[in-house]
């Protein structure tokens, strides 16, 4: 095959499909691999590093696109990207399908698309589980961006002008960037507490060094707290009532909040209300990493750091997976590359595994015909949570 990968073009998307350690892989199964000048500039890769690989540069979209038969992205292409795309070429991409909307322009072009979100929680497919991966880098990253905002130090110091208190973390939502965030906050000294809806996550949540928080749950309750697929799921209104008073009082206590909980095709639930941050500490601070999705704090705004008028920082970054764009990347294109195996047969051509439950679950246009919330294969794979940054449970 013929493979592209484009220049991302989402402001403010500095990750790349490709790296020269796939590319190599691709180019000694077969394929031909053309990249777009400059695309991984942002994620420290040059056009030569590319070439060295065997890949060809194409100069402008245009020659990029020419012959594709497949294409690997980051993000699905935007408006003005679709005329350039190629006729029943596949594309592989992060769509965030619930709010794309240029599905009917793909299959009007007879686009294959599969949306890597939708990737199910299975074994044999945490090598390709690119919410996972990016999250993981969220997760890490999201600590760091409260360090520069802080304006104490994280770790128990103590000094000859005295001694400075340790950072109190409150971290809501023991998935993937969850508990990345808790390593990390602990490696710089932090008194971490966590918050999960699922009591089956006090284990890993403890073994990394945090405190879990949780509210008293019955029978019940333990059963709906998680989803078949490992993901949280929204609960009674009894139950938010009861967490939003065990929340209100430890984040009034916190210095830190980095807040994770996202609900699939839904708004993020507010975990930190305008009541809450009232009664917070001058000078905390809130990382949302949910406010592309509506935000856990209804003061959270995408890309813009706010202060409350306590002095409350809070930080709406919306890809901090995208700040540490080459190892993004690298997981990234490791994630597709696996993800590769199932659309091409033993020498190498287009041929999707379509019976694979993978296949079924990703696959949202063939042929021209809208497949995605069609099938019950389809509405199950859309379970799985838009993270990129990702989510309470990615």
């Amino acid at each position: 095959m013929l493979i592209a990968i484009p220049a991302e073009v989402l402001p403010g998307e500095f990750r790349v499909a490709a790296t020269p350690e796939t590319i190599k892989k691709l180019i000694k199964a077969g394929h031909t691999v053309r990249v777009e000048s400059k695309a991984g500039q942002h994620a420290a890769i040059t056009d030569t590093a590319y070439t060295e690989a065997g890949a060809e540069i194409a100069p402008h979209p245009a020659a990029l696109y020419q012959g594709a038969q497949l294409i690997l992205k980051v993000r699905a292409p935007l408006a003005h990207e679709l005329p350039l795309l190629p006729e029943r070429a596949a594309l592989v991409a992060l769509f965030d399908i619930h709010r794309y909307d240029h599905l009917d322009a793909l299959n009007a072009k007879q686009i294959s698309a599969y949306a890597l979100e939708l990737i199910p929680r299975i074994t044999r497919a945490q090598s390709m589980d690119v919410l996972s991966s990016q999250a993981n880098i969220a997760g890490y990253r999201a600590v760091l961006l409260a360090t520069q905002y802080y304006p104490r130090f994280m770790p128990m110091l103590m000094t000859a002008a005295g001694t400075v208190k340790p950072a109190r973390v409150l971290i809501l939502g023991a998935g993937v960037a969850g508990l990345q965030a808790i390593a990390t906050a602990k490696r710089l000294g932090a008194i971490v507490e966590v918050f999960d809806v699922r009591p089956a996550t006090r284990e890993q949540v403890e073994s990394l060094g945090g405190k879990f928080i949780e509210v008293a749950l019955n029978d019940d309750e333990k059963a709906a707290a998680e989803t078949a697929g490992g993901y949280a799921r929204e609960m009674s209104e009894d139950y938010k009532l009861r967490q939003a008073l065990l929340i209100d009082q430890q984040a009034r206590l916190a210095d830190i909040i980095i807040s994770t909980a996202q609900i699939p095709g839904k708004a993020a639930p507010v975990l930190i209300p305008e009541e809450t941050v009232s009664g917070m500490k001058t000078g905390s601070v809130i990382i949302d990493l949910a406010v592309d999705s509506g935000g856990n704090c209804p003061l959270s705004r995408s890309d813009e750091v706010v202060r409350s008028e306590n002095g409350v920082i809070i930080v709406g970054h919306s890809n901090l997976a995208s700040l540490l764009a080459a190892d993004a990347s690298a997981l990234y294109a490791r994630n597709l590359l696996t993800f590769l195996s199932l659309l091409q047969d033993a020498d190498g051509a287009y041929a999707p595994h379509n019976d694979d439950e993978i296949i079924k679950a990703t696959l949202l246009s063939q042929h021209g015909e809208q497949l995605f919330g069609r099938a019950p294969a389809h509405t199950q794979g859309a379970s799985a949570p838009h993270t990129s940054q990702p989510t309470a449970n990615a």
